[in-house]
């Protein structure tokens, strides 16, 4: 017998924005880039990736911000300013900020991305692969 997958919960800073996803990310990643520093304030952004369809808000809606288009945004709580999730992948896969999940998901970040643009002032210390971009078949950066 199989169990049955999952439902984690998320949520905002101030609580206004809640929402379920199903414990079936497909990847979990430290992203480096610009625009993720950028976006939430820190060296990295960790992230867990997701058919769009599996991410449902049950609290808030009229509370979120989206920044960018329906199919390539960044997702908000305009109470508190939480980053909650990215659209992404022409708007088939959404990119949770793990950091906004209350439930523990199954998933662990497997990799570190972009890293050829990451913050000078930040040190790499942990063991996982290190790519310049995106993940590649070509392999790992070297750190």
């Amino acid at each position: 017998m199989t169990n049955p997958v999952r439902t984690l919960t998320g949520e905002c800073m101030c609580g206004a924005v809640r929402y379920a996803v199903m414990d079936e990310f497909a990847y979990a990643a430290n992203c480096h880039c610009s625009k993720c520093r950028k976006a939430t304030g820190a060296a990295f952004k960790t992230f867990a990736g997701i058919e769009r369809n599996k991410l449902r808000i049950n609290q808030g809606e009229d509370c979120l911000m989206i920044f960018g288009e329906e199919n390539a945004c960044d997702t908000r709580c305009k109470v508190c300013g939480s980053f909650l999730y990215s659209v992404v992948r022409e708007g088939q896969f959404v990119h949770v900020a793990m950091g906004t999940l209350v439930d523990e998901p199954t998933i662990r970040p497997a990799e570190h991305i972009f890293v050829g643009s990451k913050a000078p002032w930040f040190k790499i210390t942990d063991d996982l692969p290190q790519y310049g971009g995106h993940v590649t078949a070509a392999g790992p950066t070297t750190r």
